[in-house]
């Protein structure tokens, strides 16, 4: 079944962010994921969300998510990621 993942981001340091999302992508694709959408939060409609950026990303099923996050490949890129920004990191099924 087809899985996401959900980044919410508030950039602390562009330049290593940058760094961080220059080379993110490779780890995704190798795991059989594609980047969905990367963009800036328009407008918060409800509640409380301080960050400022979303990433969607879809893999082929929540093994291939895990697989990727637990790669040695991706955990390298943890500390320039926590670097360049705060990250809260979720994985979704989809059930639509």
């Amino acid at each position: 079944m087809t899985a996401y993942i959900i980044g919410h981001i508030r950039i602390t340091d562009p330049e290593k962010w940058h760094a961080y999302r220059s080379r993110v992508g490779a780890t995704i694709a190798a795991w059989g994921g594609e980047l969905v959408f990367r963009g800036e939060v328009a407008e918060v409609l409800n509640g409380v969300h301080p960050q400022t950026d979303t990433v969607v990303a879809r893999f082929p099923d929540k093994q291939a998510i895990r697989a990727w996050h637990d790669s040695p490949e991706y955990q390298a890129l943890i500390p320039l990621r926590d670097a360049g920004a705060e990250v809260v990191l979720i994985s979704v099924d989809a059930t639509a």
